[in-house]
């Protein structure tokens, strides 16, 4: 199967990309290459015959349906995105172009390859999203996002997705797309991009300044492993029904608190500080604007229709996460410099 990745370079594209070669199918990445994309993330399969890179930017329509008609690919995953809630307040045009006007982009150029193909009764496209479409959930553990669950998004990252996620299923019904969905939980795993919470705790820690969580550290995130979230993608886009959408989760809920004190339990066993626990570190700043309480997926559907399960649990995957930043200082220390990272963003609502 010859499989057309957008956003192939970032955390949760690459790691699609990887896993996709690894298993034997063809692979066209299609990244622009912005300032959370990094080549070196597929490196390990860039000499694959089976892979291919093409710096297309999605909200160049003419540039997308020249690399389809030049491709030919058997199926889409569409991960190309602007992901940052912090950064979508600051600057939400960026949010708006690449998430909405790119997924329309997409679309077009998917439907024009699909027509001009004979509409091959193969061909889908996968639209991978976020739970954060959902809003923000109570307390109470037995409630949780379902499939059914109605859109509330808070930010404008959030509310970009939701566009997005509703442009695909009306492509569906009114142009007959193939297509399927994903919404999937909060990922981390080896190259995540360090601006977001595990990646800056562990590299924070590591250069011992302070361990920034929001508000009380109450929020709750349900964690995915990113290689669980590879494996459930590539599942979905093979054997998931057409027009159905498939909530992933790890079954991991942890509230930010009690995820950054666990990080600290493993670096002080990794590597021990010269005094005192990393956990010393831990500092309470000011509350992100609009920050959603808790997520929570409930998982199953796609465990009952497709056989989907995470491999890890969050404390197996934070230390094989720990492990690999520790392991790979040329990677992250090659990111430092670039655009906003290691700043507090989001503070300007």
């Amino acid at each position: 199967m010859k499989i057309l990745v957008t956003g192939g370079a970032g955390f949760i594209g690459s790691a699609v990309v990887r896993l996709a070669i690894a298993r034997g199918h063809e692979v066209v990445n299609l990244d622009v290459l912005t300032y959370a994309a990094c080549l070196e993330n597929v490196s390990e399969v860039a000499d694959s015959e089976h892979y291919v890179f093409k710096q297309v930017d999605i909200r160049d329509r003419v540039a997308l349906e020249n690399t389809f008609a030049e491709t030919k690919p058997d199926v889409v995953m569409h991960l190309a995105a602007e992901s940052h809630v912090d950064r979508s307040i600051d600057g939400p045009s960026d949010f708006i172009e690449t998430n909405i006007t790119g997924t329309f982009n997409m679309l077009e150029a998917a439907r024009k390859y699909w027509l001009d193909q004979g509409k091959p009764e193969g061909f889908r496209f996968h639209h991978i999203s976020t739970d954060e479409v959902y809003g923000s959930l109570p307390a109470d553990p037995s409630v949780q996002f379902t499939e059914e669950t109605s859109y509330d998004p808070r930010s404008p990252y959030s509310a970009s997705k939701a566009a997005s996620d509703h442009l695909v299923r009306a492509w569906a019904e009114t142009y007959g797309l193939p297509v399927v969905l994903t919404n999937c939980s909060n990922n981390y795993g080896p190259y995540h991009f360090p601006e977001k919470l595990i990646p800056v705790v562990i590299l924070n820690a590591l250069a011992g300044k302070p361990l920034p969580i929001y508000g009380d550290g109450s929020n709750v995130r349900d964690w995915l492993y990113v290689e669980d979230h590879a494996d459930a993608l590539l599942l979905v886009v093979q054997k998931g029904e057409l027009g159905r959408s498939y909530n992933i989760g790890g079954k991991n809920e942890r509230s930010n608190l009690e995820l950054v004190q666990t990080i600290c339990g493993i670096l002080d066993e990794l590597r021990p500080r010269e005094e005192g626990s990393y956990a010393d570190l831990i500092t309470f700043v000011t509350d992100r604007p609009g920050h959603d309480a808790r997520y929570a997926i409930d998982p199953s559907r796609i465990r009952d229709e497709l056989g989907w399960r995470p491999s890890v649990t969050v404390e197996e995957g934070l230390r094989k996460t720990v492990e690999w930043y520790l392991a790979n200082e040329d990677w992250w220390r090659a990111l430092q410099s670039r655009e906003g990272v290691g700043q507090r963003l989001g503070v300007k609502a």
